[in-house]
């Protein structure tokens, strides 16, 4: 479900946008299940998901690196910090 190398983590998404809230939903296959508030709509979903990643893991907004931006399943990477 998620891979450790370089001090990065890396893990699949399964991003669900148009939601009442922004939660990490649980396990969707062999993705982590994410409710967006944003539409997927010239890439406001992806900007919504990244700003609520940055804030849960409180990490920067460059620090997360999207893979899939035009795909509901996303590959995210991430620095590894005490949150993560």
């Amino acid at each position: 479900m998620f891979e450790i190398r370089d001090n990065l983590v890396t893990f699949k998404v399964k991003a669900q946008p148009n939601s009442s809230i922004n939660k990490i939903a649980g396990i969707y296959d062999d993705s982590i299940k994410i409710n967006i508030k944003a539409p997927a709509v010239e890439g406001a979903a992806n900007k919504e998901l990244i700003k609520f990643l940055s804030k849960e893991f409180k990490l920067s907004k460059s620090d997360i690196i999207i893979k899939g931006e035009t795909s509901k399943r996303k590959t995210i990477t991430l620095p590894l910090n005490e949150k993560v």
